[in-house]
């Protein structure tokens, strides 16, 4: 499905669509929304709404970096909810994703039920580190666009991060591997300059403020994430946090049906 907003053309898929109760999906980084197809295929007493970010998928890939601002695609993402009649929903996100998720609980907590974060950060907590990450990402982003693509994958799938999705099957290797050549240079390269850990402000000092339930899921090989997100749950006022054995920083892909369980558990203390 596409839709209109702000001058930008959203790719959005709906699983369930007769169902109320709706449960909407943001990816990660260079990820699309075919990540969620095994999670949303478990999750079969609910709505699922899984949309494209800016710069991925068959969303639009815009020149004018200013539209890939955190505050844009918040902006945006609400236009589209409401489009689709979406006033109250579960929300969650990955990587990227759940930075863009809690970004738009900290906006609008109103209309989140459950906020779901799986492998997230609330951005860096000083100038100097934020600083540092923009010139990182804005090497990383001139990289995409000189060497295009398939230079970029070559790199980024063998970064330590994604280090255990070499233990997945070659089938599933490739599927991801597909995806993330599916992309566009302007668009991945814009992604970082916009949206980018080091473009976001921080959300650290929010954190105490958002009283929605939260989920805080982490890979038990991720070690990076799991401290980030100990250390979230001891601010979040109503947070759990749920640690995957044997994983890294991908759950629902390295171990989707343990995620889904996760998702639909977490879902159901809250309906409680």
């Amino acid at each position: 499905m596409r839709l209109q907003s702000r001058g930008i053309t959203v790719n959005v898929r709906i699983w369930n669509d007769h169902l109320e109760q709706t449960i909407v999906m943001l990816h990660g980084f260079t990820g699309t929304i075919a990540t969620w197809d095994k999670i949303a295929a478990s999750l079969t007493n609910y709505r699922v709404v899984a949309v494209d970010l800016m710069g991925h998928g068959q969303t639009d890939s815009p020149d004018d970096i200013k539209v890939y601002s955190v505050e844009e695609q918040l902006q945006l993402l609400d236009d589209i909810f409401q489009q689709l009649n979406l006033r109250h929903f579960i929300l969650l996100g990955y990587s990227m994703g759940g930075r863009v998720a809690l970004s738009y609980a900290n906006m609008f907590p109103n209309r989140v039920l459950h906020l779901l974060l799986e492998s997230a950060s609330p951005g860096l907590k000083t100038a100097e580190e934020r600083a540092e990450r923009r010139l990182s990402d804005e090497n990383l982003a001139n990289m995409i666009e000189q060497n295009g693509i398939e230079s970029f994958v070559k790199k980024w799938e063998n970064i330590p991060l994604f280090a255990t999705q070499r233990r997945l099957s070659i089938d599933v290797q490739q599927a991801i591997r597909e995806e993330r050549l599916s992309q566009c240079e302007i668009g991945l390269a814009n992604s970082l300059r916009g949206m980018g850990t080091g473009a976001q402000k921080s959300l650290w000092p929010n954190l105490e403020k958002l009283q929605m339930s939260i989920t805080l899921i982490t890979g038990e090989l991720d070690e990076k994430f799991c401290k980030i997100a100990k250390e979230m749950q001891s601010l979040l006022p109503n947070a759990q946090h749920v640690i995957v054995e044997d994983v890294g920083h991908a759950i629902h892909v390295e171990n989707p049906e343990t995620f889904a369980t996760i998702v639909k558990d977490a879902i159901k203390i809250k309906r409680s």
